[in-house]
């Protein structure tokens, strides 16, 4: 089982650390911080650049917590909200399979959580410095739900473009 849960995470952790890469440094085939903040911009979400800085620090953080088992469901919990998020204002649209789909984020989002709620196993940070037995059922829940409500929160703060009114 732990060593389940350690290439889950290892898998799960290290490639959200790399969309994050993409957004900050141009890694992977990425845009950096202009390219991505343009995007960003033109999905409502203003100042793009700051954004940007902010996404992509939050899946790098996100997938390295994940990725070390290091507090428990805190990682999977902003995977959870990065890709809450992305489902919704980048997804969504386009159907489960795409192209460009829902499916990537629903998979992210599904493995995120369960990678929250099976802890992070023996070979994990967390077992290393005696933190495992911090994270119980109703903490995780409560970590899991402070993502939910922070994609929340990120969906309320969105701007996007108005419609230009045509003239009579």
């Amino acid at each position: 089982m732990d060593l389940g849960i350690l290439i889950g995470r290892l898998v799960i952790g290290l490639a959200m650390s790399a969309h994050g890469a993409q957004k900050l440094f141009g890694w992977f085939g990425g845009y950096g911080i202009a390219g991505t903040g343009g995007f960003l911009e033109t999905l409502g979400f203003r100042p793009g650049r700051f954004f940007a800085l902010a996404l992509g620090l939050s899946e790098v953080t996100a997938g390295l917590l994940t990725a070390a088992g290091l507090l428990g469901p805190v990682g999977p919990a902003l995977i959870i909200l990065l890709m809450l998020v992305a489902m919704i204002v980048v997804h969504w649209g386009n159907g489960f399979f795409g192209p460009n789909g829902i499916e990537l984020t629903a998979l992210f989002s599904v493995a995120a959580l369960v990678l929250a709620f099976a802890g992070p196993g023996a070979y994990s940070l967390d077992a290393l410095l005696g933190l495992d037995g911090v994270w119980t059922g109703e903490s995780t829940w409560a970590v899991v739900g402070a993502g939910v409500i922070g994609a929340a929160i990120n969906l309320a703060i969105r701007r996007p473009a108005q419609p230009a009114h045509k003239a009579a």
